[in-house]
């Protein structure tokens, strides 16, 4: 694809990253891409701000500095354009990043003559419904998590695939995660990681009452409805969570229906790289 606009989209408090942020933007510059920037990068720049969203409505190439959570952040604010992600890593973990800060130019050079592959996630497409009304919808690359909000005690929740019953039970929560999302709080709680290229959900419980009731994986081409069956008191209510980052309120009968987003989200991956190696770099599998 030919790149012509680029946006540089950032995490909050990245003023000892300047002499990077401004080297990748000079370079951008000298080979005449245009340039836009997020609330986070246009202070250091000294560049008019743009929100994410409408960044990633008008860019061919979006450069994220930070780590998985910005990328996440990212992710959920895309619209149906496709949208290259370079991730260079300032953060803590960076599973998700393609780079270190030391080598972003030289890979932002083999970005912009082709030599790199896209990987290309799928994302999850949330939707809340309270008594048969939509009342929020939104998007996630990791999972949704439903869990017991404020109060430490067991709730319980009915999933259903394509309106079959798939099974009731009780449980601090449910993780339903992409593969993508497999190597977070799912793999924290007991699920398998799941390679990026399989079409699937992962369905996770969170400390089950039953022993028995173990993680599933299923197709993606359905649509699950979980639908909570536990009462709570309005400051106690149950809590649904889009890529650990935010949350909503859920009550009594809320059902939280989820399917494979029709928008996609592209890693810009460097040729040669693999997803087991780093499974062992950043995840120490199999140490």
């Amino acid at each position: 694809m030919k790149i012509k606009k680029v946006a540089l989209i950032g995490k909050y408090g990245l003023i000892q990253n300047t002499e990077l942020i401004t080297g990748i933007r000079d370079y951008l510059l000298k080979k005449k891409k245009d340039v836009y920037c997020d609330e986070n990068i246009a202070p250091i720049l000294k560049e008019k701000a743009l929100t994410k969203a409408q960044l990633l409505k008008k860019v061919d190439l979006a450069i994220v500095f930070g780590g998985d959570g910005t990328l996440l952040k990212t992710a959920r604010a895309l619209s149906k354009k496709v949208v290259i992600c370079y991730g260079i890593n300032v953060g803590n973990l960076g599973f998700l990043t393609e780079s270190q800060p030391e080598k972003a130019i030289a890979g932002l050079k083999r970005i912009l003559s082709g030599n790199f592959v896209a990987d290309k996630r799928f994302l999850l497409r949330v939707t809340v419904y309270r008594k048969g009304k939509k009342i929020r919808t939104d998007l996630a690359l990791n999972d949704a998590v439903i869990n017991q909000g404020s109060k430490a005690r067991l709730i319980q929740l009915k999933i259903e695939s394509n309106q079959r019953l798939v099974n009731k039970f009780k449980a601090d929560g449910l993780i339903i995660a992409t593969p993508t999302g497999s190597t977070g709080h799912s793999l924290s709680a007991g699920g398998p990681i799941v390679h990026p290229k399989i079409d699937a959900f992962v369905l996770t419980p969170i400390c089950p009452l039953s022993l028995s009731n173990r993680p599933i994986i299923m197709p993606n081409d359905r649509q699950l409805k979980i639908t909570v069956e536990t009462i709570r008191e309005y400051h106690e209510r149950v809590a649904l969570t889009l890529d650990g980052q935010t949350s909503f309120c859920l009550e009594y009968e809320d059902e939280v229906k989820i399917r494979k987003s029709s928008r996609y989200f592209y890693l810009a991956r460097m040729t040669g790289e693999n997803y087991y190696k780093a499974l062992r770099a950043k995840l120490g599998w199999g140490e």
